[in-house]
Parts: C-alpha cells; structure tokens; sequence
C-alpha cells in the first residue's frame, strides 16, 4: 500500500508544472510554515511536507483532492483518486469539509480572474504601498497578493485596500469581495457560543432556581494544523541530587500526548539552565506564528516567588518570560491566546484542610516554585498549580497533581467543545476537593482572556493512551 501510494504522489507530481506548484503553496498557506514554503522548489517536496504536517497519507487524500479541484486538475483528480468536479463541489458544500478557508479561496479566484493587464493596474496603484522591487513585471498576481499579505495590506477581515483597488477597473472582482465579507460577518456571528451567567442569589436564596440568562461569547480562532506550538521546560534533574523532581517526566509524557491530539507542534526541553529557558522561550517569541492560533507553555521546576530554578540553581523571572510574548516582542502572536501553565509552589505554607473525607494517600513531593502576575495584556492566561504563598504536591510514581488532572479533564471535555476557563474551573474544584496527605492544594486561574478558548477535535481521531 505504500509503495502504491508514493507512485500515486510521484505520478501526480510528475504531471504539475511550476505555476500549479504555486497555486498549491499558495493554497496551503494555513497548514504549512511559510519559511518551508519558500525552500519548496518542486511538487514531490510539497507533497514530503504534506506528509510529515498529516495532510495526506494512505488511505485520507482529501486535501490531495481538494487542492486539485481548486486548481482546476480535474484530468488528474479522475484519472488518479477517482474523483470528479461535481463529486467534489457536492463534498466540499458539507460543513468542515473543505480545508482550504474561504478568505484562501477568494484570494485565489481573484488571481485567476484577473488579466495580465489587470495585474499591470494592481501593480500601478501599490506603488505607494509597496517595495516597487516587490511589483516588478514578472511578478504574478499571486505573489503580489502574498507580498500585501506580509505588508499587512490586506488580512482576512481587512481587505479595503484591495476593494478599493479593483472597483476602479474590476467592478466584477470587488463584488467578490463584497459577497465574501457578508458571509463571514454571518458565519462569525454563528461563531459566537451561548454562554450560561451565573444568577445573582436572591435573599430569600431562591435565585438559584430563576431562569438563567445567557450572553454571545466570541471565541479564538483555531482552524490551522498546527494550531501552535506547545513548548514544555521540565527540569527533573539539577546539580543537588537531592533536588531530583520524581514523576515530572511522567507530566512531560502526559501534556505531550494531550497537545499532540489537539493538533500542537510540541517539544519538551528537559534539565535547561535558567539563562537556557529564558533563551529558549525567547527564541520561540521570535518565530512566525501568523498561520498558527494560539502558543501553549507548560514550566516545570524547583523556584522562589516570582521566580523559576534552571537546573544549576540560578533564577530567571517569570515576568520576564512572559514579556517574551508582548505585542511588541511577538507582534505575530497579538491577539491571539498565549498560554503558560506552571507546576509550582507558590511559597511554603501548607493548605490547612477541611472537613473533606481524604481521598488520596501515598508519597507526595513538593516543589518549592514561584507566584507569577502577568504583564497588563490582553490574551494571556497563567495557570498555577495552587494559590499565593501556599505549597503544591508531585507524586514520584504518576506525577503532579495538578497537571494529571488539567490532562485528564481536558481529555474529556475537551471533545464536549468545553471552553478552557471551565475546563481549569472543573480543575480547580478536582484538586481543590482532595485532601493530600493531610493538606490541601488549591490550583489558580489569572487570565486576560477575551474570548472563549475552544480547542478543535480532529475528526475521527481519537487520542493515543
């Protein structure tokens, strides 16, 4: 079978020439990292990349298909996937079939509608806009608009600047436009999720048994592959062996498994030296995130308020990891949701506890790590394992007790379309009902969160144990 399908690709390949190629890149724009588009120079490389992002493999070749018909292959997509035009406008009117969105498509279609001449005229009134070694002659129409694109002239709920260029010359075009904007002001409404407010108690204490009102809550926007980067600093073993963190590999293994389902590019950093995390987180705030939704952080380590221990005992200040991802420092990331979850003591204290039926017992560890606050930014949200100035508990054997269980509820909420504040929430009422070795932990949300956070579930995909 896979013999079979590598000569399906190479026959495919074989059969595309070099404005197709870029038609397909162009296409594919919200799956694959723009610098690995570039180095791309033939089909048979596209197709390697395709394959390593999981967008085409034996036996699921609907994008392969997609990306044919968008390009109007259809002598290939009979001849090689048993497909037809009409078979494919009928799969593609089914919601969440097509992966190529709908600001993708329109752009594509006003490249191919447009003449040489009219490609002369687009070029003619940038030139204030624009790099005119940007808009030289051979420039195609398609590489015009990626340059707009990377000029953040035109973006997917702002295109007046390219309305306003076409409806001198191309009536017809800025129409298109005009159609596409109406349906994504409808589809955007639809977006909006009905979310329950909690009813002020009566004094008479009835309140609770009123009607509930709702409001329209807005969500993120989680639709590329990969959704972000998931990046996990674990430090298990430090210069005092002493200080060897038991069971923190266990959650590196189990954010890992998680993150990975929810369609995350994650790497796990182990035993990094305090100058190494805060060079580590800052290198990833230098990255690209444009076709990617969202950056998940997991810390795990020994520390003191306000501060994280590398592995040889030197601090770095969470303020200034999270600065890392400002708007200024990480203009890609501005306004969309960054995410940092630290398994860490907030101090010494221990969390007297209650009269709550114990329901754990065995060897806890403590990790004696910071308290954080955030920058004054909008669209972060720090997760701690439990409040100010208390303690947090490690099992050696399966781990923290805090990240075990965000990985387990997420796990099972996550494919309820649960939003994130109440998946922590069912955390925090979790961890905060257990008695631990005769204390309590008491887990803490700080975000400044806009919307909702809804994680997407791959179709028919279910996660690995």
């Amino acid at each position: 079978m896979s013999a079979d399908f590598h000569k399906l690709l190479f026959d495919i390949s074989e059969a595309l020439v070099a404005d197709e190629l870029a038609a397909l890149k162009f296409l594919s724009r919200e799956y694959i990292p723009t610098g690995k588009l570039e180095a791309i120079q033939d089909p048979k490389a596209f197709f390697k990349v395709l394959q390593e992002k999981g967008m085409i493999e034996a036996g699921n070749l609907s994008f392969l298909k997609e990306l044919l018909y968008r390009i109007n292959r259809m002598d290939l997509l009979a001849a090689h996937l048993g497909s037809s035009r009409e078979e494919m406008a009928r799969e593609l009117q089914i919601s969440g079939r097509a992966k190529v969105s709908a600001y993708r498509q329109l752009l594509y279609r006003i490249a191919e509608d447009l003449t040489p001449e009219d490609v002369k005229c687009v070029k003619f009134l940038l030139q204030k806009e624009m790099p005119k070694n940007k808009l030289q002659d051979n420039a195609s129409m398609l590489k015009v608009l990626l340059e707009m694109e990377r000029n953040e002239i035109i973006k997917e709920d702002d295109l007046a600047v390219l309305k306003d260029i076409l409806k001198g010359f191309r009536a017809d075009v800025k129409k298109q436009i005009d159609i596409y904007e109406e349906k994504k002001k409808e589809d955007d409404s639809k977006e909006k999720l009905h979310c329950p407010v909690p009813v002020s108690v009566h004094p008479s204490g009835q309140g609770a048994e009123g009607e509930t009102p709702h409001l329209l809550v807005e969500s993120y926007k989680m639709k590329n592959n990969p959704h972000g980067y998931c990046v996990i600093l674990n430090n298990h073993i430090f210069k005092n062996p002493r200080e060897v963190r038991e069971g923190t590999l266990k959650d590196g293994e189990a954010v890992k498994r998680v993150f990975q389902w929810l369609q995350f590019e994650t790497v796990e950093h182990r035993n990094l030296e305090a100058k190494q995390m805060y060079a580590e987180l800052k290198g990833y705030s230098k990255k690209d995130h444009s076709n990617m939704d969202c950056f998940v952080c997991f810390i795990f380590s020994h520390g003191e308020k306000d501060k994280i221990q590398g592995a040889d005992h030197e601090l770095v200040n969470i303020k200034d990891l999270l600065s890392c991802f400002s708007g200024s420092n990480c203009p890609s990331l501005a306004g969309k949701p960054k995410l940092f979850f630290i398994q860490a003591c907030q101090g010494s204290v221990r969390h007297p506890a209650v009269t709550v039926k114990e329901d754990f017992s065995g060897h806890l560890e403590t990790d004696a790590t910071p308290l954080t606050s955030i920058p004054d930014q909008a669209d972060i949200l720090v997760g701690t394992a439990t409040v100010e100035d208390y303690e947090c508990y490690r099992c050696p054997e399966t781990g923290s007790i805090y990240i075990q269980c965000l990985c387990k509820k997420m796990e099972l909420l996550c494919p309820l379309r649960k939003d994130l504040i109440t998946i922590l929430t069912e955390v925090n009422k979790e961890v905060g009902g257990r008695v631990l070795n005769g204390w309590k932990q008491m887990p803490k949300i700080t975000s400044t969160l806009r919307k909702q956070l809804i994680f997407q579930i791959p179709q028919s995909q279910s996660i690995g144990k």
